[in-house]
């Protein structure tokens, strides 16, 4: 049981953290859970008829159940005095708040930086927008319109059609690089005692993303074309159909990953010969090559294919839908898939298997603290902790104030 604990403690680096979280959607839920998993108390501050994340239905159904495991929940009016007047209670008994509700909302609430710093020097306060300072910074945002504005959505799709990635990939990097900034923030009160405020913006996180494009341009004088028509750096670099309707992704990425394939494939020609031996060389006879590894991979099965390029060492991949990870044996056998319960929706309280923080601390993954919560489930926990009495949180509840 020790042994156990002192794991669970070493996967759990911000135990005696406490977060106050004001967040939505998914770059702010992101942070949340990141701080959560990692051991912080998140303490998350819902509308009384909850989150309306957890009512999306279609491509939003899983935005609730992957971003807010980890978290108590109390479910408060923040439009009335008496609601605001509990959320400022609860951050002044906490560590770090996370907001990303559009500018000038929490200002309207009294529940700004500005307007909790000089109560709580130490605070960091951490805000997820849009844009960080300057002539965008009042604009609204979304995770497709800065894939759009940034030129990820250029570089994602066709040439004449720009396409978002097929995963809320800036909401969530965003989200990381705020938990980045606040654990900055963190080290950095450790030293002073100060606290500070902390944004990470969509936008800026989407250039970020691009900058290899960018770099590339500079480099090369050429803008980059879209991925989906780019001349790939190596002459073996694509996804081969077998005669089954399967198909794999494989990589020949360096010199000796060259002569590796060809000495399981027993190429000994290819090997031997001198104009091969180099990347350049190969991509000078890329259609010839690709023409003859097609040939030479369709007739095998995708497991024996497999089994024969982990052999020799070569990156290699089925090309997998997100569904097939539920049981893609190393998630299953490594633990790398947290088991939650459903809160929300046709499927509430039934259990669903979903992606675990992916870090490990020497070799133990940070754990399951808590389950989904309820809209409110921790109302009275939360607030008796904070040392209202029963019948004050029972009036609270009366007056419409928290969640019945």
């Amino acid at each position: 049981m020790a042994g156990s604990r002192g794991a669970e403690e070493q996967a759990a680096p911000l135990r005696g953290i406490k977060v106050v979280e004001f967040t939505h959607m998914v770059m702010g839920p992101t942070a949340g859970v990141i701080l959560g998993d990692l051991g912080a108390d998140v303490i998350k501050v819902e509308p009384l008829a909850g989150d309306n994340t957890r009512r999306l239905k279609g491509s939003g159904a899983g935005y609730f159940p992957m971003y807010n495991r980890n978290k108590r929940s109390i479910a408060l009016d923040l439009k009335k005095p008496q609601g605001q007047s509990i959320a400022r209670q609860l951050i002044q008994s906490a560590d770090i708040v996370l907001e990303n509700f559009r500018t000038g909302t929490m200002a309207k609430l009294g529940l700004d930086y500005a307007s909790l710093k000089a109560d709580h020097p130490g605070l960091i306060y951490c805000s997820l927008k849009g844009f960080l300072s300057g002539p965008y910074e009042n604009r609204v945002a979304l995770d497709e319109v800065t894939q759009m504005m940034g030129g990820l959505a250029y570089m994602t799709g066709l040439p004449d059609r720009p396409l978002r990635a097929g995963s809320s990939v800036i909401d969530i990097t965003g989200g990381m690089f705020g938990v980045i900034a606040i654990l900055s923030a963190l080290h950095r009160r450790r030293e002073t005692g100060e606290g500070s405020h902390v944004t990470s913006a969509l936008f800026e996180t989407t250039a970020f993303l691009v900058g290899q494009h960018m770099a590339q341009q500079a480099v090369s004088g050429e803008a980059p074309p879209p991925m989906s028509v780019r001349q790939s750096a190596w002459a073996v670099y694509d996804i081969f159909e077998l005669d089954s309707g399967e198909r794999l992704f494989v990589g020949i990425v360096s010199d000796t990953l060259w002569q590796r394939f060809c000495e399981e494939f027993g190429l000994s020609e290819w090997a031997a010969d001198a104009s091969l031996a180099t990347n350049a060389g190969r991509v000078a006879e890329r259609e010839r090559l690709l023409t003859a590894i097609r040939t030479l991979f369709a007739p095998l099965s995708l497991e024996v294919l497999s089994e024969r390029l982990d052999r020799a060492g070569l990156p290699f991949s089925p090309i997998n839908t997100p569904g097939d990870l539920f049981d893609d044996p190393h998630l299953t056998t490594s633990g790398g898939l947290l088991p939650v319960h459903l809160t929300d929706g046709d499927r509430a309280g039934e259990a669903a298997t979903l992606p675990r923080l992916p870090v490990e601390f020497g070799q133990h993954k940070p754990p399951l603290h808590r389950d989904l919560p309820e809209a409110g489930a921790h109302n009275h926990e939360v607030l008796k902790e904070l040392g209202l009495d029963d019948q004050t949180i029972a009036d609270l509840a009366r007056d419409g104030i928290l969640s019945g």
